[in-house]
């Protein structure tokens, strides 16, 4: 394999050129509208919709920000994530108890429940806009993106199920969601989830368990870079470990360093180099 040249509106099912496809548009959430646009002639979309919304909840962040790109075979919205200092008193409020979740399935954080509330309307508005000829819809997006993200595809799926989305792309996505959430996510949804984690990523650790948890759809890059389709926790502690005493100067810094959007495109690269 090799990184691809164009970004691919045709091919279906997961492929890791998909993966690094939907981490740059990731990536491109937070940019301006101007160069989102830019971007998106570039990649071969003809239609770009921008979604900015605000709202008031018990926490720091106040806004919600993602956009859609379509073509005549392929639609994606990514939504726009936050920096680890910024998200890390929000992930870690235990305070505020957890909202029912898509389709009263579960419960969900209250803060990604609110933040995906604010945007969600607009989001479904241009879906049902651009989807005119079964064009194949993916959502992605990094750190609080990728919590929304994969929010966004529960929610369709679970209200909406002929209009599922075909995938659903997350970079460094923190916990989102109940047990019962998860598994309801998981058994409808398998095989078209994808949660890519950095090592030491410090955000998918967030918020706490037992109350919050992934579903399962890990896709782990190790301290070398190389892309695991599982692991087994064990060897997850001890390449974590490793991973730590990599830069003895700043193994704190480790768990920030590995969640930046950049770091996540490079082990993607690296994998397909």
């Amino acid at each position: 394999m090799a990184v691809p040249a164009q970004f691919d509106h045709t091919s279906t099912g997961y492929s890791l050129q998909r993966a690094y496809w939907l981490a740059r548009a990731a990536e491109l959430a937070y940019q301006d509208e101007a160069a989102i646009e830019e971007q998106a002639a570039r990649w071969g979309f003809e239609e770009v919709r921008h979604h900015h919304t605000r709202f008031t909840p018990p926490f720091p962040l106040q806004d919600t920000q993602a956009y859609t790109l379509a073509s005549d075979r392929m639609i994606v919205t990514a939504f726009r994530g936050t920096e680890p200092a910024q998200i890390k008193d929000w992930l870690s409020d235990a305070t505020t108890p957890p909202l029912p979740g898509p389709g009263g399935t579960g419960y969900v954080h209250h803060g990604f429940a609110q933040a995906l509330d604010s945007v969600y309307p607009a989001v479904h508005d241009a879906l049902a806009e651009l989807r005119t000829d079964g064009q194949a819809v993916y959502f992605t997006g990094h750190s609080l993106g990728g919590a929304l993200a994969m929010l966004a595809g529960a929610r369709l799926y679970l209200e909406e199920p002929y209009l599922a989305a075909d995938g659903v792309y997350t970079y460094g996505q923190p916990r989102t969601c109940d047990r019962l959430l998860a598994e309801a996510f998981h058994k409808g949804f398998g095989g078209r989830m994808y949660r890519f984690v950095n090592n030491n990523d410090i955000v998918p650790q967030l918020p706490p368990e037992p109350v919050y948890t992934h579903v399962r759809a890990l896709r782990y890059f190790d301290s070398k870079g190389r892309l695991h389709e599982s692991m087994p926790l064990l060897s997850a502690l001890g390449d974590r470990a490793r991973g730590l005493t990599a830069d003895p100067f700043a193994p704190v810094a480790d768990g920030v360093r590995d969640h930046l959007m950049r770091h996540y495109l490079a082990a993607l690269e690296h994998n397909l180099a």
